[in-house]
């Protein structure tokens, strides 16, 4: 299966704002979306995209970037649940594909584990540290309707959401696919 870009939704769009469905048809329909899904966040330089961000209601998410000590990690994970995170936080600045444009610092466990399966059901857990660890909580976050926005103060908030940029990244998608 090779993967097609599909157009990211933007802060607002109600399926960013809800709970994702657990995913229970492991077909042929779920390998395709991990496809598409790799493809839009390779097109929109990201390093992980959770199935809200193209329009699916889905628990699983993409992922492709390195930790603090540059070991890198590349995947997917299906229905993911974190089963540990670490009293050690970090501060590091977050953006997000849905949000375009701006960053903002947030706290986050310097250490993430993630449970889930993979798109044929199987068992898998993934560990991750610094900024690692902050993409694997961002994106299960997604999942729960939780953007990292929703972690700052007001202002803070009203900052970030006055600074989005236009998405060049949809704009290089077929016009059948941002209409």
């Amino acid at each position: 299966m090779s993967g097609h870009p599909r157009p990211v939704v933007i802060v607002g769009d109600p399926v960013l704002h809800s709970r994702s469905e657990t995913v229970s048809d492991f077909s042929d329909d779920l390998k395709q979306l991990i496809d598409d899904m790799f493809a839009t966040m390779y097109l929109a330089e990201g390093v992980g995209l959770a199935a809200p961000q193209v329009g699916v209601g889905l628990r699983v998410f993409v992922y492709d970037c390195y930790d603090d000590e540059g070991i890198y990690y590349k995947g997917h994970v299906v229905n993911p649940v974190i089963t540990a995170t670490s009293t050690e936080t970090d501060d590091g600045d977050e953006g997000c594909l849905s949000v375009p444009g701006p960053f903002a610092t947030v706290a986050r466990p310097h250490t993430v584990t993630v449970t889930g399966v993979d798109a044929t059901g199987t068992s898998i857990e993934v560990t991750g540290s610094g900024f690692f660890a902050r993409c694997l909580l961002h994106e299960t976050e997604h999942l729960q309707g939780t953007l990292y926005i929703d972690h700052l103060n007001r202002r803070r908030r009203s900052r970030v959401l006055a600074a989005i940029e236009p998405f060049p990244w949809n704009a290089d998608l077929p016009d059948a696919l941002t209409s």
